[in-house]
């Protein structure tokens, strides 16, 4: 007769980690204004090493978002008028559909996202409100902080 002396066996631990948006977002965020001209968009983009920020109103609502392209596209509209002026202002160039997405998302679903939307960065909005940005430099901090037992 063959006993086994293996002993109890532990269980392995499959600990959930739910980690959502909220926890990797960014919250100090350049915004933007609807009245502000696309020379000041410019300068500050450049300042600031950035390509684009949401647009929000007075109440901090999110009302769209701007970028470089929007400022080349008023750059060459200006062109072909033959007057190069970048007094536009932003609620005229700025891109009013805007994908968001909510601070309890679950961060997988949010990789997933970026990878069939194919934008570098969301808004991350709560009841209308602007809470931060979230980027897909984000996801990847937050999916190299992720314990592998939980794959």
């Amino acid at each position: 007769m063959v006993m086994s002396f293996q002993g109890q066996q532990a269980k392995p631990q499959t600990e959930s980690q739910q980690v959502v948006v909220r926890d990797f977002m960014t919250t100090k965020i350049t915004t933007f204004q609807v009245d502000q001209t696309m020379h000041d968009v410019i300068q500050i983009l450049i300042e600031k090493r950035i390509s684009g920020g949401p647009v929000v109103d007075v109440d901090n609502h999110l009302v769209g978002v701007i970028s470089e392209g929007d400022c080349l596209k008023q750059a060459v509209k200006g062109k072909y008028l033959n007057s190069p002026s970048l007094g536009a202002t932003v609620s005229e160039c700025m891109v009013t559909e805007v994908k968001t997405v909510s601070p309890n998302l679950n961060i997988l679903d949010a990789a997933q996202m970026f990878l069939h939307l194919r934008l570098r960065r969301f808004p991350v909005v709560e009841e209308g409100k602007l809470l931060g940005q979230i980027s897909q430099k984000d996801i990847m901090k937050a999916i190299h902080n992720l314990k592998e037992t939980t794959w």
